[in-house]
């Protein structure tokens, strides 16, 4: 578990540093589009301009979060992993995180809940929709607020309760 840790550490210091000194500009939009506004959005104009799936791709979101979310705050709470930039000496955030823990990283838990979803009812999207939830998920490290390992654990979340989902609703 030690080593587990030092890597993690380790590869968290190693991305960090890639932002250290630099303009984050970027790196806060992407790790913006994953707050949850695009979700809702695209959620909506699936359901009003897409007859086939957009209905049941909406419902199969709310569905998805309306699990995710208390799953994700239980977690937060359970494991109390202190962030990164709270923990680590000489640290200071490119963003201010929305909670104190870390451990799973919700906005990464958000994204590749929706990029599951999406791979679902729309095939063409989904390396697309996947490469932009591990980007979020790295947005986050290299913001200084998660861990390699709080974004895996995100990931993982996500596309669980995802999966849930479709095979309730979809």
């Amino acid at each position: 578990m030690k080593t587990l840790s030092k890597a993690d550490t380790d590869l968290f210091f190693w991305l960090y540093s890639l932002t250290q000194k630099r303009n984050c500009t970027s790196v806060i939009w992407l790790s913006k589009t994953g707050d949850g506004y695009l979700y809702f959005l695209i959620g909506m104009l699936l359901w009003v301009f897409e007859p086939e799936y957009g209905e049941l791709f909406l419902y199969t979101a709310l569905m998805a979060y309306a699990l995710e979310l208390p799953i994700y705050v239980a977690l937060k709470k359970m494991f109390r992993r202190p962030r990164p930039c709270d923990l680590l000496m000489d640290l200071t955030a490119h963003v201010t995180p929305s909670d104190k823990f870390s451990l799973p990283s919700g906005h990464t838990a958000a994204a590749f809940l929706m990029a599951s979803i999406v791979a679902h009812f729309y095939p063409p999207f989904a390396l697309l929709a996947y490469c932009w939830a591990g980007l979020i998920g790295l947005s986050r490290i290299l913001l200084g607020v998660h861990y390699p390992t709080d974004v895996i654990a995100g990931a993982l979340l996500g596309s669980t309760i995802a999966s849930l989902s479709l095979s309730i609703l979809g």
